[in-house]
């Protein structure tokens, strides 16, 4: 694979055909794995065979034009077919035979080519002899062509195609694989019948393969080699035409619709695993390391000796799908160190696209809409789309591991299939370079490259001018007019008389309402102050530590990343903020953020930002802490930063850090970011202004009683005053019967069973019902305790959600607590769910609730304060779209990998 220096599409060079040991060789490649001893066996078998196989083609291609005259003989009549065929290799005699031998054939009919090869088996009496020999069935279609009414091309280009046969047997037999007959012989069967006979050319076929075998009379295993693949030859002439693969998926935009069948057949063969309960447990081990190979591109048990002995361990017992080991995977902390810090999110997103799908982004459109879930939600969120997704079940389902879905998988599109192959033939850790979005924005237009650091500029603000190595056009095209003393624009966020660039003297003054919200530590006594320092002062010092976090890291920290030591020190007043923000800044956190994972430049612009609250002037002041990082490392670089004048003049000691500065372009991605455009931008404001006559017409506002009950009431659904209660008391009522059977099954099943099931199972309930035998509570837990019951809503879901599904069913409320949750996990793990089902039924609260006579419903009004949200969310959710728990029984923990 490599880049041209135009376009930057990619030039692929396939694989056209598989021989022996390149399809061994490549699957064992693939599964990063050496080669088994049957694989081996196999390729020495292959290789002492090699000379055989040599000799076999050697034979055929010398006598070639005596094989396909024998086979041109047999199907055609009225003249003399080997006359037409294209560029003979040497003239030989043509020897008429006499019609003594056949009376049912012409003598123009029977010609044949002598062979000077010496073989038994050919010239005169070999010919003759193969008119009595059985070639093999013939066709019930199968009638002589008269070679005068087919006509000179067509007589040329049928010789050719049978030439052709011939040639790829030689082909397939020096290659050790038929892959050549099933990519070039698969559907011709359609497109010869349109022209000639594929009758014919069927009984063509096995001439030719009884004329090949003729010469190999003594040597038995040669016999058998020939016969195999002019087999396979035939066998796959017979075979209908394959369709094409079609590109699957619900996007409306998708390019490249088709790919033809014989395409596909010439890729490579890329082994698909699927993890199913019957494998063993060498096997369902091959199918986990497949999974680590495709998310993480290599074998991390081998390379590295790292494992998830607790998700193989799920998803080998049947505990937890494939796809829900690829989810979990993915979000792994070894996952988010290798593929997901050390990029930004447009390179993280389109290597999370060849992990999980298989492929690269589709189109500009389906960047942006991943941008936006990855930026807001990062990469859990990330991951959950792309599992989740349509595309993702249609390919791989829950079963199946995901693959590359590359050359000869499917209909590649051709808007940016040079992307496509090149993110697969590239290693992740070596290039960090996105390749989609920078390739989108030059399709657009091109920007000028007129950057304070470089021609390399980017257009998101994040890369800082940095120079990629690798650059499909010319840097020095269009050279930048700025040089080191250029300074950049940079706009105040305050007031613009306190700019310090017009005004120095001005940096140690607050930017107001219009800048940064800004934090002090006022750590003076009561009565003390002079008021001086008590403007932007802060006395709770946990409001003005939760800020310094927020400023140098540019978020909140976790617990066990905070700097314990350095907060109570500066609670003491052992330290300034100043020191506070220095130990913060020297911290492993801060460096592995913002230093160890990016180059100098971007690095020392990040913490320049972070430390002193503006963007570096230009690139000799770049210069300056370039130079210092280089002899003196990171350390100094803070140091320098926080000890500057500057920062002692705009910040002092008991202040926090904040954004002074911004550069335009920073400010255009602010204003202009999808979802943060103000009212009045893009569009004409019109104030709609109410007539006079209509505000003196409307009434004052007056508490009547209405409202008061209104506001009473607020927050609470109107279902409560209009749920509806089904209490059977008489069965002779049929309605009133059927009515309240109706309703036990939406509470019950969550929907009419009518449309959807024969109800044969519960017509014993119902007849028992109607004749009194039992009531609607032991109707009701015969519901719970059915089969259909148990198959919707207990053998999908883990133990905590068949008890939410059940306090629902049968209470009419969600679980109280954790102590209601492990009382009814006890008896479901114990007893199972009849018992489960049988213990809610029967309890206190529902005989007290609903009585022996009424069916269950949602309890509005005699739930607890603290119940009613959960029970809300509950029943606005639907089982079968959202299997997630409302009160999950324990937090959520970090996986161990």
């Amino acid at each position: 694979m490599s880049v041209t220096a135009s376009g930057g599409s990619s030039l692929a060079r396939p694989q056209l055909y598989q021989t022996v040991a390149v399809s061994t060789i490549l699957q064992a490649e693939q599964q990063d794995r050496f080669l088994e001893k049957g694989e081996l066996n196999e390729l020495t078998a292959y290789y002492q065979s090699g000379a055989q196989r040599l000799e076999i083609a050697q034979t055929l291609t010398d006598n070639a034009d005596l094989i396909v005259s024998r086979a041109a003989n047999r199907i055609f009549t009225g003249g003399t077919p080997m006359a037409y065929l294209e560029k003979p290799k040497e003239v030989e005699e043509m020897a008429v035979a006499t019609a003594s031998g056949n009376t049912n054939v012409s003598s123009e009919a029977m010609t044949y080519v002598e062979s000077r090869s010496g073989s038994r088996s050919s010239g005169l009496f070999g010919s003759f002899r193969s008119l009595f020999t059985s070639s093999g069935p013939i066709p019930p279609g199968f009638r002589p062509i008269n070679v005068t009414r087919y006509g000179p091309s067509n007589m040329q280009k049928s010789l050719r195609d049978l030439s052709w046969f011939l040639r790829y047997i030689t082909y397939s037999i020096v290659a050790g694989d038929p892959n050549i007959l099933v990519v070039n012989v698969r559907g011709l069967r359609e497109v010869i019948e349109r022209a000639c006979s594929a009758d014919a050319t069927i009984v063509a076929l096995q001439e030719m393969r009884a004329a090949a075998l003729d010469y190999f009379q003594r040597d038995e295993q040669a016999k058998s080699l020939v016969s195999e693949y002019f087999n396979v030859l035939v066998t796959e002439f017979k075979a209908p035409s394959p369709s094409d693969k079609l590109r699957q998926g619900p996007s409306p935009d998708v390019q490249g619709l088709k790919l033809p069948q014989s395409y596909f057949n010439a890729a490579e063969r890329r082994q698909k695993f699927v993890m199913k309960p019957g494998l063993s447990a060498s096997e369902k081990q091959a199918v986990i390391k497949a999974a680590y190979r495709q998310i993480f591109e290599r074998d991390i048990t081998r390379a590295y000796s790292q494992s998830n002995s607790y998700l193989e361990s799920q998803v080998k017992n049947g505990d937890i799908s494939m796809k829900e080991f690829v989810r979990r995977v993915c979000k792994s902390p070894l996952y988010r160190q290798q593929f997901f810090e050390p990029f930004i999110n447009s390179r993280a997103l389109e290597l999370a696209f060849r992990h999980i799908l298989g492929r690269g982004p589709s189109s500009r459109e389906e960047v942006q809409k991943y941008f936006a879930i990855v930026s807001e939600g990062g990469l859990s969120a990330l991951v959950d789309a792309l599992v989740d997704s349509q595309e993702y079940s249609d390919y791989f389902g829950e079963e199946t591991v995901p693959y590359l879905r590359g050359l000869g998988q499917e209909a590649q599109e051709c808007r940016n299939w040079g992307m496509q192959q090149d993110l697969f033939n590239y290693s992740a850790p070596f290039r960090k370079v996105p390749q989609f979005i920078t390739t989108f924005a030059k399709y657009d237009r091109p920007l000028p490259d007129q950057h304070v650091y470089g021609s390399g500029n980017d257009p998101l603000e994040i890369q800082f001018g940095a120079i990629f190595p690798k650059e499909t056009r010319n840097p020095s095209a269009s050279p930048a007019p700025f040089n080191k003393d250029t300074k950049r624009i940079l706009i105040h966020r305050g007031p613009a008389i306190n700019n310090q660039i017009g005004n120095p003297k001005a940096r140690g003054e607050f930017p107001g309402s219009l800048g940064a919200k800004v934090f002090r530590l006022n750590n003076e006594l009561p009565g003390t102050s002079n008021g001086s320092g008590v403007k932007f002062a802060e006395t709770s010092t946990q409001a003005v530590i939760r800020a310094a976090y927020r400023q140098v890291f540019g978020r909140d920290v976790y617990d066990g990343q905070r700097l314990k030591v350095a907060e109570i020190k500066l609670e003491n007043g052992e330290i300034t903020v100043r020191e506070f923000i220095r130990n913060l800044a020297k911290s492993d956190l801060f460096r592995n953020m913002y230093w160890s994972s990016l180059y100098v430049v971007k690095a020392i612009e990040y913490i320049h930002r972070r430390l002193l609250g503006r963007p570096t002037y230009g690139r000799q002041e770049m210069n300056e802490y370039f130079d210092l990082c280089s002899k003196k490392g990171f350390y100094a670089l803070v140091d320098a930063i926080i000890d500057s004048p500057e920062y002692s003049e705009a910040f002092g000691e008991d202040t926090i850090p904040y954004e002074r500065y911004l550069t335009p372009g920073g400010l255009q991605l602010r204003k202009t970011r999808p979802g943060n455009l103000s009212e009045g931008i893009g569009a004409k404001v019109q104030k709609q202004e109410t007539p006079r006559f209509v505000q003196l017409g409307q009434l004052p506002s007056i508490r009547t009683q209405p409202e008061i009950q209104q506001k009473v009431k607020q927050g609470v659904s109107l279902q409560r005053e209009q749920t509806k209660v089904f209490k059977l008391t008489n069965t002779a009522d049929k309605v009133a019967l059927k009515n309240a059977i109706a309703a036990a099954y939406r509470q019950v099943f969550e929907r009419d069973l009518d449309p959807y099931v024969v109800q044969t199972q519960f017509t014993v309930l119902e007849s028992k019902l109607s004749n009194e035998e039992i009531t609607v509570k032991e109707f009701i837990e015969g519901l719970g305790c059915s089969d259909l019951y148990i198959k919707e809503f207990y053998a999908p879901y883990p133990n905590t959600k068949v008890i939410e599904l059940g306090t629902k069913h049968f209470l009419g409320r969600a679980p109280l607590n954790q102590r209601e949750i492990q009382k009814y996990n006890r008896i479901l793990a114990t007893q199972g769910i009849r018992a489960f089902i049988g213990a809610m039924v029967n309890s206190m609260e529902y005989i007290q609730v609903f009585g022996e006579d009424t069916v269950p419903y949602r309890r509005f009004p005699t739930l607890p304060a603290a119940n009613f949200p959960n029970t809300e969310k509950l029943y606005n959710k639907l089982t079968k779209q959202d299997k997630e728990i409302v009160i999950p029984s324990f937090e959520p923990t970090k996986l161990n990998i």
